[in-house]
């Protein structure tokens, strides 16, 4: 079955990027395709590869804080993206290849099996014993998951994306997508870990030449980008760093409590309503005592904020809420945002 207006996705047309367009954040890329899709021809598919610093990618309709730690992340570096796709979160290194296929109009279910399983036996040709499984996701034979993939549709175009794991940093990858247990009530959409397996304990070439690799079985031609066309993914990629795009994609609602006792001010539960990962609203609860209009302070400080301590601890700062409990202090208030005893 046809695929867009050629006889079919593969080989597709690469799109060869400008030097200084490697090494971007997943932003650029993940603009990159919506501006393939709006600018190039649809008489060709196209396809392009990159690679990434340590980043977790989450799918359109998930609650940040309810896929990944957000305070491991900004511990360690690791950039938060959401990509406009649905489907689970993932991370993503240098170890990885990102792969994008851009393909006209055309039903998805043709579209996703063709990619996923000309990417596996592509891999099959090379050494791995790759195959289809589940949702077009790609495994190793008696294995884990290699290769998770995702889609989504622009008038006239169809956007598939996946992300192949050659190897990766263990410690990196289960600290940023396991999120912290808390007293948490959510109604999102939240991924299913599957077990991993790792393409580097059957193929030795190292992501660079897999890379190369991949282009050669799955393009016989290409096209070549200029700055102009860089500096225009560059114009629709800002958007993706919007925060309440980032962290309030979804309408579903959420509570979260942090709660313990302080010495000199008493039991005290800070319940933050959230909306998505963004701080929309918070009530307190305890045996303490006011010396001011607290609930009104506390919401000054968090409401508007993402759910994340280094935000909320700028937020402490900022407006000094504490000022308002007899016996509260800014370190003891932010001792309490830090701690996972919620008693």
């Amino acid at each position: 079955m046809p695929l867009s207006k050629n006889s079919g996705a593969f080989p597709a047309c690469f799109v060869e990027m400008p030097a200084n367009a490697e090494g971007r954040r997943a932003p650029f890329y993940l603009a990159a395709e919506e501006y393939i899709a709006q600018v190039l021809p649809d008489t060709e598919d196209y396809l392009f590869t990159w690679q990434l610093s340590p980043t977790v990618v989450m799918g359109r309709n998930q609650i940040a804080h309810q896929e990944f730690d957000l305070d491991f992340c900004r511990r360690e570096g690791i950039d938060i993206v959401r990509r406009k796709s649905g489907g689970g979160a993932i991370f993503a290194d240098k170890n990885n290849i990102m792969i994008s296929l851009v393909t006209g109009a055309g039903a998805v279910e043709p579209i996703f099996e063709q990619y996923a399983s000309t990417v596996a036996a592509g891999l099959q040709s090379l050494g791995a014993p790759a195959e289809v499984s589940g949702r077009n996701d790609i495994v190793l034979r008696g294995g884990g998951k290699i290769c998770g993939n995702a889609f989504y549709h622009l008038p006239g175009r169809n956007i598939v994306h996946g992300t192949m794991l050659y190897d990766t940093d263990p410690r990196l990858m289960s600290g940023a997508l396991c999120p912290a247990q808390e007293k948490l009530k959510a109604k999102g959409v939240a991924s299913v870990r599957s077990r991993i397996s790792l393409l580097k304990d059957y193929l030795t070439m190292g992501t660079d030449n897999l890379r190369k690799e991949l282009r050669k079985i799955l393009t016989n031609k290409h096209i070549a980008l200029t700055d102009a066309d860089v500096r225009r993914i560059e114009e629709i990629a800002s958007a993706y760093d919007d925060p309440q795009y980032l962290f309030s994609r979804t309408t579903a609602s959420s509570e979260a409590v942090r709660g313990g006792r302080i010495e000199g001010c008493g039991r005290i539960e800070i319940h933050f309503m959230l909306s998505g990962s963004i701080v929309e609203n918070i009530a307190l609860t305890g045996d303490f005592f006011e010396t001011g209009d607290a609930l009104a302070a506390f919401r000054r400080a968090f409401c508007g904020r993402p759910f994340v301590v280094a935000s909320l601890l700028e937020g402490i700062r900022a407006e000094h809420p504490e000022t308002t409990l007899r016996g509260m202090t800014e370190e003891s208030l932010a001792a309490l945002l830090q701690s996972r005893d919620e008693g």
